[in-house]
């Protein structure tokens, strides 16, 4: 869906997103944006901050394996430890 707004550069090179916008793409007071310039067209869209993201998804994978923290972190070590013997048992 195209529409079309009209926004006024303010004093510092602000402006004001309109309501509608602001209220379509969930974008409320010091959220980030971002802004790609492709020649004389310039975008923006919302900036999705990806750690909150793969936290929640780290939480959810937990919550449904039923793994803890701890085991978490223990299992990473031990794969950690098998990838370098894999890697470097050869050259020892």
């Amino acid at each position: 869906m195209q529409t079309t707004f009209t926004v006024r550069v303010r004093e510092r090179g602000q402006i004001t997103l309109p309501q509608a916008v602001r209220n379509s793409l969930a974008v409320d007071t010091g959220d980030t944006l971002n802004l790609v310039q492709i020649d004389g067209i310039v975008l923006l869209s919302p900036h999705q901050a990806i750690i909150p993201k793969l936290s929640q998804e780290f939480t959810a994978l937990m919550e449904e394996e039923k793994v803890s923290l701890a085991e978490l972190l223990q299992g990473l070590e031990e794969e950690r430890r098998l990838i370098w013997q894999e890697r470097y048992a050869d050259h020892a």
